[in-house]
């Protein structure tokens, strides 16, 4: 119905694809879908129409900021992870 994402949903998953490929551990989906879950659930909602349209619109500082932001959420996210994992839960 209408083409609009949450913008800290492609910071989040830049991020932890970025992670995956610089692991030295397998991170199987089940992991990072729990961490991207926790993460965005951690970050403000900030939809926007268009992901180019919101990044020509702020400035370097203000993108810095939501990269950090992201990255100290995904921080978080994976020590309640690492504390909680998912395959433990299922037992």
């Amino acid at each position: 119905m209408f083409d609009i994402c949450n913008y800290y949903e492609q910071l989040v998953t830049d991020q932890l694809w970025q992670l995956k490929e610089q692991s030295e551990e397998t991170l199987p989906p089940s992991f990072l879908m729990d961490v991207a879950c926790l993460a965005l659930n951690s970050l403000p909602n900030c939809y926007v129409r268009n992901l180019v349209d919101k990044g020509a619109g702020m400035t370097e500082k203000e993108h810095q900021d939501m990269r950090d932001a992201a990255m100290k959420a995904i921080e978080q996210a994976i020590l309640v992870v690492n504390r909680h994992p998912h395959d433990a839960r299922d037992e």
